[in-house]
């Protein structure tokens, strides 16, 4: 990869994707990094070797692909700023945002005509990389370049590239997905100390059955159910814990959680369109990204 990149924003996502784009073998001399505070931007320059401005157009100045990696309060600023930034003249600047819940269509309206904007909902393994990206193109966008923001993201996990209609539905599942995970290591942590366990000793079991099980359904090539089914002898103990799960309405209530989100992800998405309909770029965004 020679394509010079630029990141807005030197949080934790942005560091995640910073790293991850180094350990593949991306050159530190390729990357650029937007931060406002000095003291981040001491902590990037000394653990990655890569150059960090406070001046967003000096960073994204030559950059062939502009990550947007802030919270979404901070997106309009940024949005004033790439306006009225040109691209190199040899190769079309792409745009791709990190942020949750904001349209492409809310980023093309407040860009030059004609930018290529692209959307990612990672999620907050890509801290490990192991996250898993939802890919949407803009109206601008053409295949290659999709295909490469799909490969600069393939260094801090998978990527699937999906149309922007079902990112609520990304959002349910993978975008908010890790939360769901971890709350049900918390409950097996806690009953594990109702019987009798100490709490570093649940927390060991369960955090690396989990994580043992996670390798499994990966690696494996066989399916939920078939692994369920491989471990669930008749009459035993395993088939006693999940007629309780299911009895409990475990199905039913992950369903539901799972509709709770994308509702709430097409109403934000919806009230940043009304919100910023005819006010230049004021998102009025009140939830920030939990990946960011």
């Amino acid at each position: 990869m020679t394509e010079r990149v630029a990141i807005i924003g030197g949080g934790k996502i942005g560091e995640a994707l910073l790293a991850g784009l180094i350990k593949s073998g991306k050159p530190a001399r390729d990357l650029v990094v937007a931060e406002k505070s000095a003291e981040r931007s001491a902590e990037l320059t000394g653990d990655y070797g890569i150059r960090v401005t406070d001046d967003l157009a000096d960073a994204v100045e030559g950059a062939r692909v502009v990550f947007i990696a802030v919270k979404p309060d901070a997106v309009d600023q940024v949005l004033q700023k790439l306006s009225v930034t040109d691209d190199d003249g040899e190769s079309e600047r792409i745009t791709v945002t990190l942020v949750a819940g904001i349209p492409t269509s809310r980023y093309e309206s407040a860009l030059q005509a004609g930018s290529p904007v692209i959307r990612v909902m990672p999620n907050t393994p890509m801290l490990v990389n192991e996250a898993m990206c939802a890919v949407s193109p803009g109206r601008y966008a053409e295949d290659e370049q999709v295909d490469l923001t799909v490969r600069l993201l393939e260094s801090v996990g998978k990527v699937t590239v999906v149309p922007e209609k079902l990112m609520d539905a990304v959002t349910a599942i993978s975008g908010s997905g890790p939360a769901y995970f971890f709350l049900m290591v918390e409950a097996m942590i806690d009953a594990g100390v109702s019987l009798g366990l100490t709490r570093p000793q649940a927390s060991e079991l369960a955090i690396q059955t989990v994580r043992g099980a996670g390798a499994l359904l990966s690696e494996s090539g066989l399916s939920p159910v078939e692994l369920r089914a491989a471990v669930t002898s008749p009459g035993g103990t395993t088939a006693a814990a999940l007629r309780e799960f299911e009895r409990a309405g475990l199905r039913h209530a992950v369903n539901e959680a799972a509709f709770a989100c994308a509702e709430v992800s097409a109403r934000t998405a919806r009230r940043v369109e009304v919100e910023s309909s005819g006010k230049g770029v004021q998102l009025g965004v009140e939830t920030a990204s939990e990946t960011q």
